[in-house]
């Protein structure tokens, strides 16, 4: 776990200092192979061939460089895996994008990046649909990864983002199977998400939405429905505002852009300072 936690800082730190590296996470060979498994490849074989059969190796891989070198050479390959799976891209600089963007029409071309790669309608320019898709941005791209890398290493982090760009493939036969095994992947980083928020944010808000929501929709705290993260996203960020000293409008679409950020960013705080704990403590 030592080696992990290595690796998450280095390619934390990575990312923050080459952003144009980024262009290294290609995964038109992933689609390639798929396109060989049929057209339209069927959800099971897709899973089974196209994620499956690339994890095993990467987890074979990951075993067998366990202790050559001191562990080093499992730490690189640990670091670059997580670094390939991070993303695709920066979160930071797509927010960075959207408030430096000079006028209006230029602003909602920016804030195209961050809504989901499958998702075809255009992104509204409102606090609302800002905020919820830089926390849905934030799971995808950081915690998601990073929860499956914490706890199965490379092969966890590449099983994580080959789930999410199958459930992104069109004209996929049964895309339903596809879309549910992703949305089991994001079910518990996306709670301990919320978790961690109502440390680093207002806890009653947090809370309160997170139990609203459940009661309204009445599927149970189990459902693999992931709207109560619309719910605290937006709750959170209405909290963090009315507590500052600004007197600023939540309803803004760049202020509210600005706090969800800051919030993700507090969440990756809360986890990284649990995982080193874990680790001080020798849990894993």
């Amino acid at each position: 776990m030592a080696i992990r936690f290595v690796a998450i800082l280095l390619v934390l730190f990575i990312c923050h200092t080459l952003p144009d590296f980024a262009r290294l996470r290609d995964f038109s060979w992933w689609r390639k192979w798929l396109d060989q498994l049929g057209r339209p490849p069927s959800a099971a074989g897709a899973l089974v061939l196209g994620v499956a059969a690339p994890v095993l190796l990467c987890a074979l891989v990951q075993w067998a460089l366990r202790t050559p070198w001191f562990g080093l050479l499992e730490f690189l390959f640990a670091a670059a895996v997580l670094y390939y799976c991070w993303g695709p891209r920066d979160l930071e600089r797509d927010v960075e994008a959207v408030d430096k963007a000079p006028d209006t029409a230029q602003r909602l071309a920016a804030a195209q990046a961050l809504k989901a790669e499958e998702q075809s309608a255009e992104l509204p320019l409102d606090a609302e649909h800002l905020v919820t898709a830089t926390f849905h941005a934030g799971l995808k791209r950081w915690f998601g990864v990073l929860f499956w890398f914490a706890v199965l290493g490379p092969c966890g982090a590449l099983l994580y983002r080959l789930a999410q760009l199958l459930a992104g493939v069109p004209n996929l036969g049964n895309p339903v199977l596809a879309q549910k095994f992703a949305a089991l992947l994001d079910w518990v980083p996306a709670h301990l998400m919320a978790l961690s928020l109502a440390l680093a944010s207002n806890f009653d808000a947090v809370f309160t939405s997170w139990r609203d929501y459940h009661h309204a929709h009445s599927q149970g705290y189990a459902s693999l429905d992931l709207g109560f993260l619309d719910a605290i996203a937006r709750a959170s960020v209405d909290a963090d505002v009315a507590a500052g000293e600004g007197h600023e409008d939540a309803h803004s679409p760049l202020i509210a852009l600005d706090d969800a950020m800051v919030l993700v960013r507090r969440v990756l705080v809360v986890w990284l300072t649990l995982i080193a704990l874990l680790v001080i403590g020798g849990f894993f």
